[in-house]
């Protein structure tokens, strides 16, 4: 397979994380989360960085954790749900490595989503019915920036068929 990056985009809950993990062993990449890393480099949960720093700076920090990813000649990326819609942070993906948008219906992102509330920052708060609405509203305004990925995958499916389908596509992608 070709040396790539690729970079997992898709919303909060979307299995970004449990995908890219098992992706990265699959092809025997590093595996990078790039919330995690903006946990370690800040020492402070997602959550407490909005509070403390506010969105604008959080999305300010993201985009510079976003490009120091190009030291990687290879590497599976999970990026935030919000990171492909900020600056020009799609655009440089697409230009950096091949992007896949895991999309999974507003419905499904309910019942995935409805236990970690308290962890995601713009989720605290909010009923079931908002927490619908809120997920159906974010997944209309970000939809333009998802759909510039390279690919799409299907993310209700189960992880392994998943992973087999993505690679399937890259491979297809790369041979172009």
């Amino acid at each position: 397979m070709v040396t790539m990056r690729i970079f997992l985009t898709g919303f909060m809950g979307s299995g970004k994380t449990t995908v890219g993990t098992e992706l990265a062993q699959l092809m025997s990449y590093p595996f990078i989360d790039l919330d995690e890393q903006l946990v370690i480099g800040r020492g402070m949960p997602i959550a407490t960085q909005f509070k403390v720093y506010g969105e604008e700076v959080f999305r300010q920090k993201e985009r510079e954790v976003l490009r120091q990813t190009a030291v990687y000649a290879h590497a599976v990326i999970a990026c935030g749900g919000g990171a492909p819609c900020y600056y020009d942070n799609m655009d440089w993906m697409n230009r950096h490595g091949i992007t896949v948008f895991l999309h999974i219906p507003p419905e499904k992102l309910v019942s995935r989503l409805q236990s970690e509330k308290v962890q995601r920052p713009l989720l605290q708060n909010l009923s079931d019915e908002e927490l619908l609405l809120f997920i159906t509203n974010k997944l209309q305004e970000r939809m333009p920036y998802y759909e510039q990925a390279s690919i799409t995958a299907d993310a209700t499916l189960p992880v392994k068929i998943l992973c087999a389908q993505i690679l399937h596509q890259l491979n297809q992608f790369n041979s172009r």
